[in-house]
């Protein structure tokens, strides 16, 4: 149970301090705002200091996004490692921020999903579009780095660049007994390795329960009594447990691309194979009308024309550089393009690349996915996407259930079957070094209207999965009508009009809103 300390509201209370430690930056308080967990009143007031954002770059493209962009600023704000010890161990959340033009209603924090995504990156590449908006007159935007992710200290850290590099070769497709048992050591040697280059009590306390409540505080610090939020993908998992836990506390959510709540992980997955394969249909059936279509003319013989191209990479990667593309990549790059229309081009040739030999664009693809920089640099998606998931979710250890699994999804996604038997390994999290931190699903009570958005050719998070969201939180839904992974401020006027609303005016679109 959670006790609430009752804090006076400090009115819009910012209070620049010039002179401040480092050159160049301004601290600023505006909390406490709104209810205080006993306990964590000095993280709640906390000071912030905001200053230019290009120190809190952390990969070639961050570095180059955050110079361009002169609007905004970071700072880094405190938090408790464990909420559980508010006096013990403290950690460092990234902050960036684009100040609100006039009449603010207050700050706008987003979160793009991943888990693991950098939330300050994605604030900065919104940043223009939310200025010329109605958004940016009334609100603060706010990107952050969740606790691990980009600018946020400790990072999650689990493989240096170069063995990112050698994972991505090694393909684990060996379904025998002796290549099943390799895979097996290979999660394990990589568990270890995140427990010993991060820390054991880092992971344990980077999963979305923490996140939300470094949520709170940071509400709380940027001096908003109610949270706005918006959330993209896994970003509407973040912001969904933010509504069980903290319901009064919430002015308004929008939820684009969502995660159902109420799905376990097993059927959440299926459901997500199902996906890449209605989007990949989709591009078999443009790519079909094109003289130049790598997969034929024939889109209901493209999961085979596709398989076709791929698998020999199983036994030899093809040449990029002084890179190899490996069957991995090629997959990788694959899926990366079903998350748009507009990788269709690319990925079309790619594969017409690869029947010549060669895997340029795939690679680039692949690279886009990992978050692998032009100088051979990662960000940390990858090892702090792991590390969420081995703490979100239940372990499954059972062999049966995952050879059901395995067989499941390449019936549901029958394009990215390897063509091996279906004998799964147990993965990394079988060996994680810290328990799950697992939160029971609830009902929320005392929500105000929340606003999901909800794509119908939506490969990662499908659109079922928004209708069931929208009707567990009580809210609104639209439905966008295209092919791609979310859609709010992503240039289509319907939907963006219908957000901006909501958000500023706190009016939902009228009741089966349709976009597209």
């Amino acid at each position: 149970m959670m006790f609430f300390l009752a804090l006076p509201l400090l009115a819009s209370c910012t209070s620049v301090v010039p002179g401040s430690p480092t050159a160049g930056t301004a601290l600023e308080q505006r909390g406490p705002a709104g209810a205080v967990p006993a306990g964590l009143e000095r993280f709640y007031s906390q000071q912030l200091g905001w200053e230019d954002c290009e120190p809190y770059a952390t990969t070639g493209s961050t570095s180059t996004l955050f110079k361009n962009k002169k609007s905004i600023e970071c700072a880094r704000m405190e938090v408790p490692l464990d909420y559980a010890k508010p006096e013990g161990r403290t950690i460092k959340i990234g902050l960036l921020r684009q100040r609100a033009l006039q009449d603010r209603i207050g700050s706008l924090i987003i979160n793009p999903g991943g888990p693991g995504a950098s939330g300050m990156a994605a604030a900065a590449g919104l940043a223009s579009e939310v200025k010329s908006s109605a958004l940016g007159d009334r609100f603060d935007l706010v990107g952050f780095d969740p606790r691990g992710v980009g600018a946020s200290e400790p990072q999650v850290k689990c493989l240096t660049d170069a063995e990112r590099d050698a994972d991505r070769l090694d393909n684990d497709v060996d379904a025998s007994p002796s290549g099943v048992a390799q895979t097996e050591a290979e999660n394990k040697a990589y568990a270890e390795k995140c427990a010993s280059v991060t820390g054991v009590d880092v992971l344990a306390n980077v999963g979305t329960r923490d996140v939300v409540r470094d949520l709170d505080v940071m509400r709380s610090a940027l001096g908003d009594e109610k949270l706005t939020y918006l959330g993209y993908s896994y970003g509407t998992h973040i912001g969904a447990a933010y509504a069980q836990a903290f319901p009064g506390n919430v002015r308004a959510l929008v939820l684009d691309g969502a995660v159902d709540p109420t799905q376990n992980q097993v059927e959440s997955l299926i459901a997500q194979g199902a996906g890449f394969q209605k989007a990949f249909d989709a591009f078999a059936a443009w790519c079909a009308t094109r003289q130049d279509c790598a997969l034929g003319t024939d889109p209901s013989k493209a999961n085979q024309a596709f398989r076709d191209l791929t698998l020999p990479l199983v036994q030899q990667p093809v040449g990029v550089g002084d890179r190899k593309l490996s069957y991995n990549d090629a997959i990788t790059g694959a899926i990366q393009a079903m998350y748009s229309e507009e990788l269709w081009a690319p990925l079309n040739a790619g594969l017409a690349e690869l029947k010549n030999n060669r895997g340029d664009v795939l690679m680039l693809l692949a690279d886009n996915y990992f978050d692998r920089d032009k100088q051979g640099r990662y960000s940390t998606i990858t090892d702090a996407f792991v590390a969420v998931k081995c703490v979100d979710e239940p372990r499954m250890t059972d062999k049966n259930v995952l050879n059901d699994v395995a067989r499941r999804y390449k019936a549901a996604a029958p394009f990215l079957d390897d063509g091996q038997p279906a004998a799964a390994a147990l993965d990394a999290c079988a060996f994680w070094p810290v328990p799950p931190s697992v939160q029971e699903h609830k009902a929320v009570a005392g929500l105000p209207p929340v606003l999901v958005m909800s794509t119908t050719g939506d490969p990662a998070t499908p659109y079922e999965a928004g209708v069931s969201l929208a009707k567990e939180l009580g809210g609104g839904l639209l439905t966008f009508e295209g092919n791609q992974h979310t859609v709010y401020l992503h240039g289509n006027a319907c939907v963006d009009e219908a957000g901006h609303e909501y958000l500023i005016n706190l009016k939902l679109p009228a009741a089966g809103t349709r976009c597209s």
